[in-house]
């Protein structure tokens, strides 16, 4: 008996630290939905912990006394209870024949005091990855519930459009900070100037020189703020893509040729799998793609022998873009800004590019994301 109880505790116990290990990987991710399901269940993994704690001593002495165990799994279970029904995301158990809500905004959502009937085909589908329900979409995270034979898994439903929201009004709150703080960079000099170059012209006699002096870098300042103004609108105001069949070998022929007229010096390699169209928007993927090459072309030419390359190839249903080149790499301290617009460790750069590759990629259904740092390689996918 005692054993038993030791194997469960050490099983519940390594299930609390590996749901722990998720939810702080989820955290770092920006996975909220999974932080939830991951802390949720680790509660659910403590709570069973210390049930099992309160019960062992009072099993081990005498039978007489139950009392204070048995206050203190209580004690557990409606803590359970509360952590789980203060969740906001709608968590449910999938039994072997059966569903069951098990907070209240899952309750709420199916309208049920427990059981969920009948089961909604995708929740008993393990490759579901989302439902939809009374006119909105949910993306199902599932977790396996190995310490519980009766459980198979527990399911938490992320609203997607509320997910949506948040994400875009945290990364508007990025934009408007970042927004913000250039153009309070390009200001404060132009306004120094301006009141040097006021100074300059009210004084008597007028010192024409010193007036020349102050309005050249006064113009260069003020053009460098139209300059990100331009770029700013730019990156806001990119339409929707025109999807259209294209043929890939003709499109990074074309790249090809752009590259070398611009960069004669530098070697670029292109391969390619066999393929012969793929749906895309043929403007925007190339100015995407021109991005990533510009900045490789940029980093490997500071390098003794300047190389860049372009691989592009089919995985699964994807395709998939790769651009590498010979410089020294992604400075220490910035990977984490990289993508982040009007970031850059360039003096003339606009710090848009990657930024745009990305807006790009993800309106065609990928992303483009940083897959090596020494030496850089970037790769840009389409759904």
């Amino acid at each position: 008996m005692a054993s038993s109880r030791g194997a469960r505790a050490v099983g519940l116990g390594t299930g609390m630290a590996l749901c722990a290990i998720a939810a702080t990987l989820a955290w770092q991710a920006g996975m909220w939905g999974a932080f939830t399901l991951s802390l949720l269940v680790t509660a659910v993994f403590g709570t069973s912990l210390y049930a099992l704690a309160a019960r062992w001593p009072v099993a081990a002495a005498s039978a007489a006394d139950p009392g204070p165990g048995q206050a203190h799994a209580e004690t557990g279970v409606l803590l359970h209870r509360l952590l789980l029904d203060a969740a906001p995301t709608p968590l449910v158990a999938l039994h072997h024949d059966h569903a069951r809500a098990l907070n209240r905004a899952a309750r709420q959502m199916f309208g049920t005091d427990a059981r969920i009937l009948p089961i909604p085909g995708s929740l008993a589908d393990e490759a579901a990855t989302h439902l939809h329900h009374e006119g909105r979409r949910w993306r199902i995270d599932r977790m396996r519930a190995d310490g519980d034979p009766a459980v198979s898994a527990v399911v938490a439903l992320v609203d997607v459009e509320s997910e949506a929201s948040l994400a875009e009004a945290r990364a508007s709150a990025v934009l408007i900070d970042v927004l913000g703080h250039e153009l309070l960079n390009g200001l404060a000099p132009i306004v120094s100037l301006a009141d040097s170059a006021q100074m300059a012209a009210d004084a008597e006699p007028v010192d024409n020189a010193l007036v020349r002096e102050i309005l050249g870098p006064l113009k260069r300042r003020a053009e460098g703020l139209e300059r990100f103004a331009r770029a700013y609108r730019e990156l806001a105001r990119l339409p929707s893509p025109t999807m259209k069949q294209w043929n890939v070998g003709e499109f990074l022929h074309d790249l090809r040729q752009g590259f070398v007229r611009q960069w004669p010096t530098i070697e670029l390699v292109v391969e390619a799998d066999q393929m012969s169209a793929w749906q895309f928007d043929r403007d925007q993927l190339y100015q995407a793609v021109w991005a990533l090459l510009h900045n490789a072309a940029e980093a490997a030419s500071q390098a003794s022998s300047a190389r860049v390359s372009l691989l592009c190839r089919l995985e699964g249903q994807r395709l998939a873009l790769e651009i590498a080149d010979s410089g020294n790499g992604i400075v220490p301290g910035s990977a984490d800004h990289i993508f982040r617009p009007f970031h850059t460790t360039k003096p003339d750069g606009s710090g848009i590019g990657l930024s745009l590759a990305r807006q790009i990629a993800r309106a065609h259904g990928g992303t483009v994301d940083l897959v090596g740092a020494r030496p850089t390689r970037f790769r840009l996918t389409l759904a």
